[in-house]
C-alpha cells in the first residue's frame, strides 16, 4: 500500500513537471511573441518567478485537497487519485502535442471528477456541489470554486484586456494631446521602447500568478493523497526516513512544508523545459503583438490570477492570458483576430473536462475489473 502512495505522489510529480512545460508557454507567449525577450530568456524568468509564486500561498491546494470530493460518499484511495492524475496526464499530452493551450488545472479537476464519479459508483453525492451562499471562507463547493471561475475567468481575461488596452491608449492620446516633452514621450518608437521594459516586469508577475495558482494544485492532490492514505491506515508504519510523508491530524488539514517545496521545484523545472508549439500558438496565431499589448495582456492575466489564488479558485492560467490576448487584440481591431484559431482553443476549453474526466473515469473501472482497485 505504501508503494502505491509513492508511485501516485510520484504521477502528480509527473503532472506538475508537465503543467510546468505546457501552461508555462501560456504565460511567456506574449514577451516572445513581442520579441522583448528570447524564448530562453522568457522561460528562465518564467522558471525563477514560478518558484517564487508557489512558495507563497495554499488556499488552492486547501480547494483541491478537501473542497472537491465528498469523502463521506466515497473513499480516496490511492488508486482514485492515480486515476485522477493520469486522465490529466494524458489529456495534457495530446493537448500539448496538438499545440492547443488547453488548461491543466481543468485536466486536474476532470481527471479528480471523473475518478470520483466512478469510485462512487456515478453517486453525484461523491463530488461537493454546494456551499453556503456567500461564504468565500469554505474552500469547499464545486459551484463556487470550480465552475463560477471557470465561466467568469475567460470573461474577466477578455474585458479586462479591452480596458487595459482603452486606457494605455487614452494615456498616449493625453500625452500627445498635452504637447512639450510629453508629446515626445508619447511617440511611438518610444512607446514602444518603453513597453519593451515594461513588459519583463509584467512578464515577472504572469510568471509568479501561474506559479501561486497552477502550482498549488498538484499540492492539494499530494495533500489529498496522504490524507486517503493515513485513513486507510497506509501511513501507519512508515519507516524513519520517511516520517516527514505523514500528514498529522491538524484540523485545518495545512499544507506540509515539503509538498510545497518539492512541487515548486518541480514546477520551476518543468518550466525551464519550455513549450514551443503552444507559444507558437498563442503568441502569433491569434493575433499580432507588439510590446504595450504583451504589457496588457499579462497585466490583465497575473491580476486574475492573483485574486482568484487569493480566494482559493483553481482558474486556469490558458483561459485567462487566452481571453486576455483576445481582449487585446479585439480592442486594437476586431477583425485582426483569427477565429478559425480561437475557434480550435475554446473547443479545447469545453472538452478539457469531460475529456480528462472520462479517461480517468474509465481507467478506474478498468482497474475495478482487474481487481487492482
Amino acid at each position: 500500500m505504501l508503494t502505491l502512495v509513492l508511485v501516485v505522489i510520484l504521477a502528480a510529480l509527473v503532472f506538475e513537471f508537465i503543467n510546468g512545460f505546457h501552461d508555462t508557454a501560456n504565460s511567456i507567449a506574449t514577451v516572445v511573441a513581442t520579441k522583448v525577450l528570447t524564448p530562453g530568456q522568457a522561460v528562465m524568468l518564467a522558471a525563477i518567478m514560478n518558484l517564487v509564486g508557489a512558495l507563497t500561498g495554499t488556499a488552492v491546494a486547501k480547494t483541491i485537497a478537501t473542497g472537491l470530493v465528498n469523502t463521506e460518499v466515497v473513499e480516496v484511495t490511492s488508486q482514485v487519485i492515480l486515476c485522477a492524475l493520469l486522465g490529466g496526464i494524458i489529456w495534457n499530452l495530446i493537448t500539448w502535442w496538438k499545440g492547443l493551450p488547453s488548461s491543466s488545472s481543468h485536466a486536474l479537476i476532470g481527471g479528480l471528477c471523473g475518478a470520483a464519479l466512478a469510485a462512487g459508483h456515478n453517486d453525484w453525492g461523491s463530488l461537493i456541489w454546494s456551499q453556503t451562499v456567500g461564504d468565500w471562507t469554505k474552500n469547499q463547493g464545486i459551484l463556487w470554486k470550480v465552475v463560477l471561475p471557470m465561466v467568469s475567468s475567460p470573461i474577466a481575461g477578455f474585458l479586462m484586456g479591452v480596458v487595459m488596452m482603452m486606457l494605455l491608449w487614452g494615456l498616449i492620446a493625453l500625452m500627445s494631446r498635452a504637447g512639450g516633452w510629453l508629446a515626445r514621450l508619447a511617440r511611438p518608437r518610444l512607446v514602444n521602447g518603453f513597453f519593451g521594459k515594461a513588459q519583463i516586469a509584467s512578464a515577472a508577475f504572469m510568471g509568479y500568478a501561474h506559479g501561486h495558482n497552477d502550482a498549488q494544485k498538484t499540492m492539494g492532490i499530494i495533500a489529498l493523497t496522504l490524507f486517503g492514505a493515513q485513513a486507510t491506515g497506509a501511513l501507519d508504519d512508515l519507516p524513519s526516513w520517511l516520517a516527514f510523508m505523514h500528514p498529522g491530524n491538524g484540523g485545518d488539514q495545512d499544507i506540509a512544508l515539503w509538498i510545497v517545496l518539492t512541487c515548486a521545484v518541480v514546477m520551476a523545472m518543468g518550466t525551464a523545459s519550455g513549450g514551443w508549439k503552444i507559444i507558437k500558438t498563442l503568441g502569433h496565431k491569434m493575433v499580432k503583438l507588439h510590446p504595450i499589448h504583451g504589457f496588457a495582456a499579462e497585466t490583465s492575466s497575473a491580476t486574475i490570477l492573483t485574486v482568484a489564488a487569493h480566494f482559493g479558485m483553481p482558474v486556469s492560467t490558458t483561459h485567462s492570458i487566452s481571453t486576455a490576448i483576445m481582449g487585446v487584440g479585439y480592442a486594437k481591431n476586431p477583425r485582426a483576430l483569427k477565429l478559425s484559431v480561437i475557434e480550435r482553443i475554446v473547443w479545447a476549453w469545453i472538452l478539457t473536462i469531460p475529456a480528462a474526466g472520462g479517461i480517468a473515469y474509465g481507467l478506474l473501472r478498468l482497474l475495478e475489473a482487474l481487481g487492482w482497485a
